[in-house]
């Protein structure tokens, strides 16, 4: 939940900057969020959670076996993340927020369902229930954004 509000007010925030400077676009809007944001948690992480990287790095090398599998898998998984984030931008410039937060949450609950056909994951009553109240939210939103006809343009027409 409170990553989903911190993703809306990212998505507004960002929605109004790129509004209100005419010359920064969605891609150069993310590349100083990204900067800005490294430079603001870089050294938040290395305070919480620095004394556990090395420990981590070992585990994960051998989890996988193979340290050039590891990094072809962190490299890949970093072009993607990237790309991902940067068509989200594009994407913002051209829709609103709100648009954009409702199919972010779709594309979370496509991933769920997706997860639990693919690997057979349990599905617990809570995780049914958040995925259900958001299609049920994105079908709302999706009700009170049809235009309907006005009563003055049918009239018209009979």
């Amino acid at each position: 939940m409170i990553s989903n509000v911190g993703f809306v007010l990212r998505n507004i925030f960002s929605k109004r900057s790129l509004q209100n400077f005419k010359e920064v676009n969605g891609l150069n809007m993310y590349g100083w969020i990204t900067i800005l944001s490294f430079i603001y948690l870089f050294p938040v992480a290395v305070f919480v959670e620095g004394s556990q990287w090395v420990a981590g790095y070992h585990k994960a090398l051998g989890t996988i076996g193979n340290p050039n599998t590891f990094y072809l898998w962190v490299l890949i998984s970093g072009i993607f993340y990237h790309l991902y984030n940067q068509s989200s931008y594009q994407a913002l410039d051209d829709i609103s927020p709100l648009t954009f937060s409702v199919g972010n949450t779709m594309k979370r609950v496509v991933v769920i369902i997706a997860s639990v056909l693919a690997f057979r994951n349990p599905v617990r009553p809570l995780n049914a229930l958040g995925s259900a109240i958001a299609i049920f939210g994105t079908f709302l939103y999706s009700q009170a954004t049809v235009k309907k006809p006005k009563k003055e343009a049918v009239e018209k027409k009979d």
